[in-house]
C-alpha cells in the first residue's frame, strides 16, 4: 500500500520523531492508527449506552414517569445560571 500524505501530516510525523519518542515513521502511524481505533471503540460505546438510555427513557414515559418537559426546562435554566455565577 503507498500513502500520499500532505505536507502537514509529513511535517507533523517528523515533529514526532524529532521529539525522540518514536523511532521511525511507521511507529508514529502505528500509534496514530491505535489512537483512531480506541477512538472508535468508545464511539460505539457510547452509541450504545445512549441507545440503552434512551430505551429506558421510552419505557419510563410509556409508564407515565416522565417529567414535564416545561419542568425540565426550567431546572436547565437554573443549572445554567448557576453556573455562570460560578464562572464570574
Amino acid at each position: 500500500m503507498n500513502i500520499t500524505l500532505k505536507p502537514e501530516q509529513a511535517e507533523l510525523i517528523q515533529q514526532k520523531l524529532n521529539s525522540g519518542k518514536y523511532n521511525n515513521a511507521d511507529e508514529v502511524i502505528s500509534a496514530a492508527l491505535e489512537l483512531l481505533e480506541r477512538r472508535d471503540r468508545e464511539d460505539r460505546t457510547w452509541v450504545e449506552e445512549t441507545r440503552e438510555k434512551v430505551d429506558v427513557a421510552i419505557e419510563e414515559l410509556r409508564r407515565g414517569e416522565g417529567i414535564d418537559g416545561e419542568v425540565v426546562v426550567t431546572q436547565l435554566q437554573e443549572k445554567l445560571r448557576q453556573a455562570r455565577q460560578l464562572t464570574l
